[in-house]
């Protein structure tokens, strides 16, 4: 098996203790990413069943979102094809209303070097306001829904994405133009970043 130049860095990530003191149910750090990866899904942050199995988007709106791409389960959890690097890395926990936002410390510590270790990645979807936050100008995301609206608008590369948490289906059905119009283009854009 060759080498992968990235293994130091998701070891480190991986021992990462940074936010130790504010993670109430303990610090495991979740991320994907091989040196060949040509998809990268920049989400939230894991939420507790994806906490427990240690698997990324292993819950129903990793179904969803993989229904989005049309993309199966092997490729999706193929490194060397797809990374999946969320906005905060471990389980914030719980708060009002749904699960706690991500920890503001992941990013900044973390994304620059695993991006520069992926020169092959094609396509980043954003998925959620936290990720379109932290890579969109403020005049493309209005809000997150005018920003998955104006996904033709977006730098080259870039593709924002709502949640696809179960609220997602209440959002779809005030929004049918995503899935008449987004999803078509989304599938092709993804099947065309993952083309040899």
């Amino acid at each position: 098996m060759p080498h992968d130049p990235l293994a130091p860095l998701l070891e480190d990530i991986r021992a990462c203790r940074h936010c130790e003191a504010h993670l109430p149910h303990g610090v495991r750090p979740i991320v994907q990413a091989g040196g060949g990866a040509r998809i990268l899904i920049i989400g939230q942050a894991p939420g507790s069943r994806v906490h427990a199995t240690g698997v990324p988007w292993d819950d129903d709106s990793g179904d969803r979102l993989r229904g989005w791409l049309g993309l199966e389960r092997e490729c999706f959890y193929d490194p060397e094809r797809v990374a999946l690097v969320p906005m905060g890395l471990c389980y914030p926990g719980k708060g009002n209303g749904g699960d706690l936002p991500p920890r503001k410390e992941c990013a900044p510590l973390w994304h620059e070097p695993l991006l520069a270790g992926m020169p092959q990645l094609r396509l980043t979807l954003l998925v959620g306001q936290y990720a379109q936050a932290a890579y969109l100008p403020r005049a493309l995301r209005p809000s997150m829904t005018e920003a998955v609206r104006n996904f033709a608008q977006m730098p080259d590369g870039l593709f924002p994405l709502p949640h696809p948490a179960w609220r997602s289906r209440l959002w779809m059905a005030k929004h049918p133009w995503f899935e008449a119009d987004v999803l078509p283009l989304l599938r092709r854009k993804v099947a065309e970043a993952l083309e040899v």
